[in-house]
């Protein structure tokens, strides 16, 4: 990617820029944010706000450089090797400072020590580590995840797991005995004990769950309108970790709505959002949660417009959800995972990403975002054709005077003409209403054998109304492309309906 393109991008976890060379503190803080994390890129002469290269003399590049390298030495534990280069731009001169993952975890401020010195990336700003967090990185470094702790306050014997052994023996077909708990490492021996792992506890209905585990939990809630200020529907679920997945996903389920679309020459039901995607966004969501984190719980938000889930935790470093189609795969809990994996709930080599992309191609009237947000991951489903009932009321009030003015006479025409004698040209709009569909799909749903040259001339007029659009803007012969209704076309089936 060539400066001029990395410019384009904006600050964040991996990326950031500055004017002229930081002050000390705040260059060790950024370095050592990035090796605690996923690495990053600091390009110093490049300004933010507005975004433009503003560059460094050249005569000083040198010295800039031993101030770079002598700053990271005497500040930064232990020692980080960053790659220090120089590039031009339009005779602009700039020093990228590129900071590689690290392996000696945690890394800190040697004038303030490791608990009140270790910085991670969190968005675009470099934030002060606490004690969960170090602990957290300190096991990143052991190559141990959380979940994999002993818990030593009662033996595996007396933990009650018979809901958990009963769901696995259904999933799995086996038996899950105390070889097999070894096995999968939910048990560990101590002096002649065994005792459970903190995956074996999550995975159990014991008050020893509720007590020390009170947040790990899944909060759903299926609010009015599009803001949280008034709930429809409200539930919490309490359930150990092995159940939690699918009771927010029927949850989910209930509070969205199922339509029929034609397929070929069938018609078939189809959900208003690709629920496979949803269904996996959750698994992924309890399955990687970051367990260290107390206090936060997962949250599925269904609003209006899109169905949103938060799960405690950064991604990863080495998951990028921009590349959502490469296979991915890196447990945070390397316990809880593979017995996921083993029930059949997840796919432990990175499927489910890909799964999400490939459901999305079938919805291009969902947008798919997601965002690191404090210290949680959110993932949002977002309707693109939304429109509330106050825009509905003010787009369809806008309309009627659009259509009772000269230059909307044409349209006034044909509304009048849908009122009493219905043609192609509102039925095809009928047909768009939940979900886009090829000329081809329109022609079948019409009951017709193949694209008539009526129902080409119907299509374009519509597109001229600016009632339906182009899914694949810029390119209608895309083998893709497909006709989606517009907001203007939505309030003009409304005002059929009236």
């Amino acid at each position: 990617m060539s400066i001029k393109e990395i410019i384009k991008q904006p600050e964040g976890r991996r990326l950031e820029f500055k004017e002229t060379l930081p002050e000390n503190a705040d260059l060790a803080n950024t370095i050592i944010a990035f090796a605690n994390d996923a690495g990053g890129e600091l390009y110093i002469g490049v300004r933010n706000d507005p975004r433009e290269i503003v560059g460094l003399p050249e005569e000083e590049l040198v010295k800039i450089e031993e101030q770079i390298s002598n700053i990271i030495f005497d500040r930064c534990y232990p020692a980080i090797l960053p790659d220090i280069t120089f590039l031009t731009e339009d005779d602009k001169h700039i020093i990228r400072v590129t900071v590689y993952r690290g392996s000696a975890l945690p890394y800190y401020r040697k004038d303030k020590g490791k608990l009140k010195g270790t910085y991670i990336r969190v968005g675009s700003s470099n934030r002060l580590a606490d004690e969960e967090i170090i602990a957290e990185l300190e096991r990143r470094k052991r190559n141990i995840s959380f979940d994999s702790e002993l818990v030593m306050d009662k033996p595996a014997r007396e933990l009650n797991i018979e809901n958990f052994k009963q769901e696995y023996q259904d999933k799995t077909g086996e038996a899950l005995d105390t070889q097999a708990l070894r096995k999968l490492e939910l048990v560990k021996k101590v002096n002649g004990t065994e005792y459970p792992t903190n995956a074996l506890v999550l995975f159990s209905d014991d008050e020893l769950r509720r007590s020390l585990f009170p947040f790990v939990k899944v909060e759903c809630a299926r609010f009015k309108g599009v803001t949280s200020e008034e709930f429809i529907d409200q539930k919490s679920i309490l359930t150990n970790i092995a159940t939690q997945a699918e009771e927010a996903y029927n949850f989910v389920l209930r509070h969205i709505n199922k339509g029929a679309v034609v397929e070929g020459i069938y018609t078939v039901s189809r959900w208003e959002y690709p629920v496979k995607a949803i269904r996996e966004t959750i698994r992924n969501a309890v399955v990687h949660r970051d367990l260290s984190l107390s206090g936060k719980d997962i949250k599925v938000a269904i609003y209006d417009d899109m169905v949103e889930i938060t799960s405690p935790g950064l991604l990863p470093p080495s998951i990028d959800y921009a590349a959502m189609e490469s296979r991915q795969s890196d447990a945070r809990n390397k316990v809880i995972a593979p017995v996921f994996k083993r029930m059949g709930i997840i796919d432990q080599w990175g499927n489910g990403l890909k799964l999400i992309a490939d459901e999305l191609k079938e919805y291009p009237q969902i947008e798919f975002r997601w965002k690191e947000t404090g210290l949680s991951f959110q993932v949002q489903f977002v309707k693109l054709n939304y429109i509330s009932e106050q825009e509905q009321q003010e787009l369809g009030q806008e309309l009627q005077g659009e259509l009772q003015q000269e230059l909307q006479q044409e349209l006034q025409q044909e509304l009048q003409q849908e009122l009493y004698n219905p043609t192609l040209y509102s039925e095809v709009l009928f047909k768009i209403v939940d979900a886009p569909l090829s000329r081809k799909e329109i022609s079948e749903a019409l009951g017709q054998k193949q694209v008539s040259g009526q129902l080409y001339k119907i299509l374009a007029k519509l597109i001229k109304d600016k009632l339906i659009e182009n899914t694949i803007p810029g390119n209608k012969n895309h083998p893709k492309q497909k006709l989606r209704i517009t907001k203007r076309g939505i309030i003009f089936l409304e005002l059929l309906k009236k």
